[in-house]
């Protein structure tokens, strides 16, 4: 005769019951408040079954060492598997790992080439990226146009880096119409998300009246905000701007102190007027 489970039984069966696998959403869910331990359990399985996010996700953990020892090799192998399965972020991924030659020998051709892949699928950052290597004539033919046409592409997208570079592109009027009050527009785009080039840029426009009123205060302020995030050329202009008392109060030590922050990043004009205060 069967007989019903009772409560207790159905408890006591369902504790032995293997817990579901996680998801790709459980890791990113569990990456994004830095609990790096279950993102990987997450997405270590999946990359291993063929899962081209999650490949190209465990490759971002190898290569930031967060939930597992940084290892720049096994970054790129990642990084190659979602690759070579279309997936844009493994493909821009990939690109960044030979233009800075990490993991793998460093290769313009080839940086160009997966940034190109993953252009071409939207992905923003690889856009800007590519933009960069038609700017400097890195492993493509250079092309100011084709920069523009990249830097475009990135910064209608929210990217801040394709935003500031496009800014640019319109200052120095390379591959486009000079236009300053499009090259401030773009700076403050990229600005306001707290992108270091953005802000020093758009000091430098405040600084000089260039497409904007020019405002000292503002110049200084803008500097500011990318000096404390260690960007070399706003922590000289920092200094300057204390040294002349421009927008602010005039304070040698201040000065002092941001031209060395530069100095030691081996920014050259910092380096010489640090010098010269060192020999009064």
């Amino acid at each position: 005769m069967w007989r019903l489970l009772q409560g207790e039984d159905i408890i006591e069966l369902m504790d032995e019951l293997p817990a579901p696998p996680l998801t790709f959403a459980d890791g990113w869910e569990a990456y994004q408040i830095g609990d790096y331990d279950r993102a990987l359990a997450a997405w270590r399985p999946l990359a291993e079954q063929g899962n081209a996010n999650g490949q190209s996700n465990l490759g971002v953990m190898y290569d930031n060492g967060r939930g597992i020892a940084q290892d720049d090799e096994q970054a790129v192998y990642w990084f190659r598997k979602a690759a070579e399965q279309g997936n844009a972020n493994g493909q821009s991924n990939l690109g960044v790992m030979y233009d800075n030659g990490r993991g793998i020998a460093q290769d313009d051709e080839q940086a160009v080439y997966w940034f190109r892949k993953a252009a071409e699928q939207g992905n923003a950052i690889a856009q800007s990226n590519l933009g960069v290597m038609y700017r400097d004539g890195c492993g493509i033919a250079q092309d100011d146009e084709q920069a523009v046409y990249w830097f475009r592409k990135a910064a209608e997208q929210g990217n801040a880096n394709g935003q500031s570079n496009l800014g640019v592109m319109y200052r120095d009027g390379c591959g486009i119409a000079q236009d300053d009050e499009q090259a401030v527009y773009w700076f403050r785009k990229a600005a306001e998300q707290g992108n270091a080039a953005g802000q020093t840029n758009l000091g430098w426009m405040y600084q000089n009246g260039r497409g904007v009123a020019k405002d000292d205060s503002q110049a200084v302020q803008w500097y500011r905000k990318a000096a404390e995030q260690g960007q070399a050329r706003a922590q000289s202009n920092l200094g300057f701007m204390y040294r002349d008392g421009r927008g602010i109060a005039q304070d040698d030590e201040q000065a002092v102190h941001w031209y060395r922050k530069a100095a030691e990043q081996g920014y050259a004009f910092a380096q010489e007027r640090l010098h010269e205060y060192l020999r009064r």
